[in-house]
């Protein structure tokens, strides 16, 4: 389809919706000539090369090429658009080298060449461009040292230059840029130090500057610049104290001095900062106890919502000093210090497994991924109730606000037995970390499964084709991939890659870091999406352990607990949802509330709609849905659910619906479960639909279909896949009534009674804790009404 562009005045340019278009002037000649002033061709996936024609445009000032395929060199041709003021060619796939003749275009005050394919260096003569105010060079292939003509650019506001190969030091005349705003070095090779110089810059409201080396430097130049929101000095080696100054920043609002050689304690005065809502100190040496955060006004913001004001803090891999007036406040944080003290010289487990940004799962292979989908924010850490392992995630997005920490696919990732694997991930801006706590000493084998599920593949040759995630992966502190890149190492996206390494443990404790060094592209396919990504993990040891990896501090816990499985079909829309929800109740022995009691003994379950939802904040009680299961008391269920009255009842018995169409399917009468008021319906997709639903009942998630699966089972896409057996949940118990309560046959009473025991015994985990070694797996059924097919297809038929 051709799309035409518009002809516009100048105020209508602005408008984004008229795209391509151009502005025509026409007061040339006494009016009597018209000339075209700006060009626009805006993220339209346009290819080819730029024509020389284009040099005609004499008195163009504007030309937005941004966001296309234009290929080719930049053509020198472009130094005779003498009237140029602002060049923007970003998000392309421009090669070869920066002609010289750049520097002729004397009028630019905006040029942004970056994320494009070029390579060489910056040319000197850009030195020329002395009304320069805006320059944007991230990820645009250029290498070396900066050319010192660029000296003569004093009007410059704005410089990217991440993700770039600029190597010798950062130029000492940047200081003599005093109408500097924002500056970004990050993701080069640059050398130390940051030039002093720098604190003439007193203009600056955003300096990030990551990842030099070998010179240290100070903060000592950062004591005026105090119009600064944004302070970032990340892996930028830099040494002595964080100096009780920064507290007078009243504008500040993002400080970041991670991964340096930071030392002494921290101020005090930066906890009482209003602006301040985002600190990250980890990965320093610092010292002595946690400010005292009780004042009243810190007290009071403690128990909002958001923590500290919105003030995100990570302090792990330092050397906090903990005790009763700061552990409560951060608990955890005392097990991911320098020496990691939690359970070390008393190893509990040999092994561990985690389903990164997504619930609990099992494999084929017998792995039991733990649930890793608790929210985290910009500087989070989570340790597990067990202490058998904790993630922690320290980074901001800084282009985008509310930002997501986990992905969700429904692509099918291929290259791999268990795609179902790689439909959640956990990703990170800056550092995300995995450790193994009170591990048994010894080597063991780490797995590492990732997969690129959000870019567009190269092949389809659009601007976001040209994506690009880079991170470092360390294990136990060493670096043992530089600049890795998924898709690149996985030969595509949406395609499975194992990293696997050997590690030993000596002290107990193992750490995995995955570590973005400001390299990859910023801004594709959104604004604000880089760093880390990762799907799962696990660890296994190499050698026979002898520690039983089951928890001490809950070995003489009982629990009870119950799944539900439900199937939703809905025929007119052709869609599924299979919900699981768990629904549990634990009570210790002897415990009772003032109103009543529950007790471990034989219990029916029964789900109720909720008259007061204001108690729990949900119209239904569906626990187990999130990272935590909430628990109730007596009188709290009691109340919400108006004493229990029956019109409040959604439902009770046992394992009815699926028992039901499982015998109606292996007995060939599967049409018996469309409601008998459904007169007329399409025989064949009733069938497509309860084979899909009878796929969804499999109790192993490796035997389920994926959601994108399902859909394109319902649309007809592919053949519904064959149901072969019936679901172990069922087979291993034999239902005397499809709406009563389970039985066992009495030649499985004695195991099933040793079984029970059993799982008494080995439910030592925090049953409300997801990422307890057992997970899920060995919840006993909860009752469920018999719903009807009309039910579930609704209106939708």
């Amino acid at each position: 389809m051709v799309r035409h562009g518009s002809a516009i005045n100048e105020t209508a340019f602005d408008d984004g919706a008229n795209n391509p278009a151009i502005t025509c002037v026409c007061t040339y000649n006494n009016r009597a000539t018209c000339h075209i002033t700006q060009l626009r061709v805006y993220a339209l996936n346009k290819r080819g090369e730029i024509p020389e024609v284009i040099t005609a445009l004499k008195y163009l000032t504007f030309l937005k090429l941004d966001q296309n395929y234009f290929t080719g060199p930049l053509p020198a041709f472009i130094g005779r658009m003498t009237a140029l003021k602002s060049l923007s060619i970003a998000h392309n796939a421009f090669s070869g080298t920066i002609p010289k003749e750049l520097g002729n275009l004397m009028e630019l005050t905006l040029l942004s060449i970056g994320i494009n394919n070029f390579s060489g260096t910056l040319p000197p003569e850009l030195g020329n461009l002395v009304k320069l105010e805006e320059l944007y060079i991230n990820s645009c292939g250029l290498g070396g040292e900066i050319p010192s003509t660029f000296a003569n650019l004093k009007r410059m506001r704005v410089l990217a230059a991440s993700d770039a190969a600029f190597t010798g030091n950062i130029p000492d005349f940047i200081g003599n840029w005093t109408e500097l705003t924002s500056l970004r070095f990050q993701g080069n090779s640059f050398e130390g130090p940051i030039p002093s110089s720098f604190s003439n810059l007193t203009s600056l409201a955003s300096l990030r500057i990551s990842d030099l080396s070998n010179v240290s430097s100070t903060l000592d130049f950062i004591k005026n610049l105090k119009s600064l929101n944004d302070l970032t000095l990340r892996n930028a080696l830099i040494s002595g104290s964080v100096p009780s100054y920064i507290g007078e920043f009243q504008s500040l609002n993002i400080l970041d001095l991670s991964f340096n050689n930071l030392t002494g304690q921290v101020p005090s005065a930066l906890f009482n900062m209003s602006s301040l809502e985002y600190l990250f100190l980890g990965n320093n040496s610092l010292i002595g106890t946690l400010p005292n955060q009780k004042s009243n006004k810190l007290q009071t913001i403690t128990y909002l919502s958001v923590t500290f004001v919105k003030l995100c803090r990570n302090f792990v891999a330092n050397s906090f000093t903990f005790d009763s007036s700061n552990i409560s406040v951060l608990p955890g944080l005392n097990c991911l210090q320098r020496d990691f003290p939690c359970n070390r010289n008393i190893p509990r487990f040999a092994n561990f497994a985690i389903k990164c940004g997504g619930p609990m799962m099992s494999t084929a292979d017998g792995i039991i991924y733990e649930a890793e989908n608790s929210s985290i924010s910009a500087a989070s850490f989570t340790v597990v109730s067990t202490e058998k392992w904790a993630v922690s995630n320290a980074g901001l997005y800084a282009e985008r606000r509310n930002p997501s920490y986990f992905e969700i696919t429904l692509e099918q990732v291929t290259g791999t037995n268990t795609p179902e694997l790689y439909q959640t991930s956990r990703i990170s801006p800056g550092s995300l970390r995995y450790y193994g706590l009170g591990l048994q000493n010894g080597p063991y084998t780490i797995n590492l499964f990732f997969a690129e599920t959000k870019f567009a593949a190269r092949s389809s040759q659009t601007w976001e084709s040209l994506a690009q995630r880079v991170f470092d992966i360390y294990i136990q502190g060493y670096r043992q991939l530089k600049d890795f890149d998924i898709s690149k190492e996985a030969n595509g996206v949406d395609r499975a890659i194992t990293k696997t390494f050997s590690v030993n443990v000596s002290e107990n404790h193992l750490e995995i870091h995955l570590f973005w060094a400001g390299k990859g592209t910023c801004c594709n396919p959104v604004q604000g999406y880089y760093g880390p990504i990762i799907s799962a993990l696990n660890v296994v040891p190499d050698f026979t352990p002898n520690v039983s990896g089951i928890p001490f501090s809950t070995r003489k816990e009982k629990s009870r607990t119950g799944v539900i499985v439900g199937v939703s079909i809905s025929v007119g829309v052709v869609s599924l949802i299979l919900i699981f929800a768990v629904l549990y109740i634990r009570m210790r022995k002897d415990s009772e509330d003032e109103e009543g009691k529950i007790t471990n003994n034989q219990t029916t379950c029964t789900y109720y709609s909720l008259s007061n939802p204001n108690i729990i904040d949900s119209g239904i009680v569906l626990l187990g849905v999130g990272p935590r299961p909430n628990t109730f008391s007596y009188s709290q269920l009691r109340t919400a659910t108006e004493d229990f009255s029956p019109s409040n009842k959604l439902g009770e018995g046992g394992y009815g619906p699926v028992y039901k169409a499982w015998n109606l399917h292996e007995s060939g009468q599967s049409l018996q479960l469309i409601d008998p008021s459904v007169i007329e319906f399409d025989e064949n997709e009733a069938l497509r639909v309860v084979g899909v639903a009878l796929l969804c009942t499999q109790a192993s998630p490796a035997m389920r279909p994926t959601m994108s699966r399902v859909v394109a089972m319902l649309a007809g896409d592919i053949e519904v896949s064959a149901v072969t057996s019936k679901p172990s949940y069922l087979t291993d118990w034999d239902f005397k009534d499809i709406t009563g309560t389970f039985m066992t046959e009495n030649t499985q009473a004695s195991s099933i009674s040793e079984a029970s025991k059993s799982r008494n015994k080995s439910q030592n985990h925090n049953p409300d804790d997801p990422a307890s070694p057992r997970g899920d797996q060995m919840h006993s059924a909860l009752n469920i009404p018999e719903p009807r097919l009309s039910d579930l297809i609704g209106d939708g038929r």
